[in-house]
């Protein structure tokens, strides 16, 4: 379909079935694939939502500036869109991000400030909010606050899984701005009253690029933690093996984050095994979707794609759900 612009584009993502990744027979799992969007990531919409309505309320205009922070996919998608309709982008990411981040926003012309690594995106926020307060004349999406964020799944991600799915019982999804989370489950809810909406975050001394744990004391004022049937914690470990798992597996090229989202389906689904989950008295069945925010591509400086498959497999031995 012609498309008018690049921005067009974002959206109507492949919804798969990846059931081979299930451990358990009756339970099915398909995974969404954020990676087929233009910039490669789950927040081309949500970088399309924010730009859009403040173009709309007339926040902003051709040849201003945007200030946003972001550990890397939002700084992305943001850049993506200023070239394409006009507008300076500057980002604070953390040092820690990866290489192949912070060469494509300088290949879109984007001025990067970095905090510092150890503090990850909670000291790129408080830097953000102090560039903006010194420039006013900046616009500042801010997508941990920003209500078009949550409805940019609301009204595309969460369709889109219900026109594809309309069986589904259950969601995982990244914990970040909890945008996903909160925009795709009101959705689902709508939709079914009884589906479950699964958040999967790494635990507080673990780093997981992408995700964020909420013990670290900062909760992104969209996030409603009520409106969770679960929060699941998965080790970086766990995520590199289950990403290795769906290219050998799927040939799912996917980023890091997308790893822990299979794990954590892979763990619902051996509850819904059990008979600790049962859904409309289905007992052992499931239709599971697990969200993968990202494609791998950003994430080929790391130990995920310079070890081999046998050295990641003999490092988790005994840590994963089998």
């Amino acid at each position: 379909m012609l498309k008018r612009d690049i921005v067009d584009a974002i959206g109507d993502t492949p919804l798969v079935d990846v059931s081979v990744m299930s451990p358990v027979e009756g339970v099915r799992i398909y995974a969404k694939l954020e990676g087929a969007n233009p910039s490669g990531s789950v927040k081309d919409r949500v970088a399309k939502y924010m730009i859009e309505e403040a173009e709309r309320d007339g926040r902003l205009k051709p040849g201003d500036t945007i200030i946003e922070p972001t550990s890397g996919n939002t700084g992305v998608s943001l850049a993506m869109i200023c070239r394409a309709r006009g507008y300076d982008l500057k980002v604070v990411m953390p040092a820690g991000v990866t290489r192949e981040r912070i060469d494509l926003l300088r290949a879109y012309g984007v001025e990067i400030t970095f905090s510092d690594a150890d503090k990850g995106t909670n000291e790129a926020i408080i830097v953000a909010k102090q560039i903006a307060e010194e420039n006013p004349g900046y616009f500042f999406p801010y997508q941990y606050g920003n209500e078009a964020n949550p409805r940019a799944h609301f009204e595309t991600t969460g369709p889109e899984i219900i026109r594809d799915l309309p069986e589904i019982d259950m969601f995982v999804g990244g914990l970040g701005t909890g945008g996903t989370l909160m925009g795709v489950g009101r959705a689902l809810r709508l939709h079914n009253p009884d589906v479950k909406i699964v958040a999967v975050a790494p635990p507080p001394d673990d780093v997981i690029q992408g995700l964020r744990s909420i013990e670290h004391g900062f909760i992104p004022e969209i996030l409603d933690l009520d409106k969770l049937d679960a929060r699941i914690l998965v080790e970086s470990e766990d995520s590199f093996y289950w990403t290795q798992q769906l290219m050998q597996q799927c040939g799912i090229f996917a980023g890091i984050s997308s790893g822990a989202a299979i794990a954590c389906a892979r763990k619902m689904a051996e509850k819904v095994g059990d008979g600790t989950i049962e859904f409309s008295g289905r007992p052992g069945e499931a239709n599971i979707v697990a969200l993968l925010p990202d494609g791998g591509w950003k994430y080929m400086s790391t130990e995920l794609w310079t070890k081999t498959f046998k050295e990641i497999e003999s490092e988790v031995q005994g840590k994963i759900w089998w």
